[in-house]
């Protein structure tokens, strides 16, 4: 593949770490050709250094009042455009909410179809084929785009983040993009120090099974035992024991970290939709029938109020041996 336009995140001026995953993905796929990072929005002048260790020999940041309003139709509009003047034929983005929702618009916008949520790739004969979940995570399909540009968004850790220093250079423009439809009013962001789910290597992940939010301590002492992220299934976010931004699922968010631990989670299909791609999942419940063990490789069963603090004090017990 020549010439590869990665969609990248960023917060604050600065590209997300979700969107090396991205980077790593188009240098593998390019193979030796050109690999450029899309910054939409106002950005710290060291993006270009930092895309640039993941392998971007060039950056982009389009600069739009729209885009710093969180704009997603200026932001497709920003994509569509650097793709043509690019002549990129692949646009790769990142299967976050915002990722998924702008990539899409653009990809309508070039008149060319999408794979979305992609977990693995391989290249055969030229062509791309994306292997993505369907059926709530019950099957993986495999997909060939042929439309041009080829577009997909990649599932967050679903590839490893490989650094691939080159000398990458900036470019900023600031087109005349179409008035934004819809801008985002105003921010709250999270007052948890933890890891976003999406970025995490380990999530704890609790469901109705803790009982209440005045149980959540334990779920928490033993992700912090773990450095881990933790999570919830959507009953939990619904009740408003934990942040929506926590809920894991169909319609929450989709993640694959290298371990998740299911507490108290019996296991709905919607549920399941959004972790099963885990490297290890290990679930502890009390129910031996909870659907939660069918896609668990590690099933302890028994009541999470006993096993949690359990589980905390071996972990704390190996890291102060190692």
């Amino acid at each position: 593949m020549s010439n590869i336009l990665v969609v990248t995140e960023s917060r604050d001026g600065q590209i997300k770490s979700v969107s090396f995953e991205a980077l790593t993905a188009a240098t593998q796929l390019a193979d030796g050709g050109s690999v450029t990072a899309l910054v939409l929005g106002s950005s710290n002048d060291d993006v270009a250094d930092v895309a640039a260790k993941y392998g971007a020999t060039k950056t982009i940041v389009v600069e739009n009042d729209g885009l710093d309003k969180g704009s997603p139709d200026v932001a497709a509009a920003a994509i569509a455009m650097v793709a043509k003047d690019t002549g990129a034929d692949l646009v790769l983005g990142v299967a976050t909410l915002t990722g998924k929702d702008i990539v899409a618009r653009a990809a309508f916008a070039l008149e060319t179809a999408l794979s979305q949520d992609c977990t693995a790739y391989r290249v055969d004969g030229g062509d791309i084929y994306w292997t993505r979940p369907v059926y709530a995570g019950k099957a993986l399909l495999e997909v060939k785009v042929t439309g041009s540009p080829i577009m997909a968004t990649v599932r967050p850790k679903a590839v490893k983040a490989e650094e691939n220093s080159v000398s990458g250079e900036l470019q900023k423009i600031s087109p005349d993009l179409p008035a934004p439809k819809a801008v985002v009013s105003s921010t709250e962001l999270s007052k948890s120090d933890r890891l976003s789910v999406t970025e995490a290597d380990i999530i704890v992940s609790g469901g109705r099974g803790m009982q209440g939010p005045e149980h959540w301590g334990m779920l928490e002492d033993l992700a912090d035992a773990l450095g881990a992220a933790t999570g919830c299934s959507r009953p939990v976010s619904d009740e408003g024991w934990r942040p929506h931004g926590e809920h894991i699922g169909q319609t929450g968010v989709t993640v694959s970290p290298d371990l998740y631990i299911a507490c108290g989670i019996s296991g709905a299909i919607q549920h399941i939709a959004g972790m099963s791609s885990s490297k290890y999942i290990v679930a502890i419940n009390k129910d031996p029938e909870a659907p939660i063990f069918k896609v668990a490789d590690y099933g302890i069963v028994g009541d999470v109020f006993d096993v949690m603090p359990a589980m905390t004090e071996a972990v704390k017990a190996v890291k102060a041996n190692d």
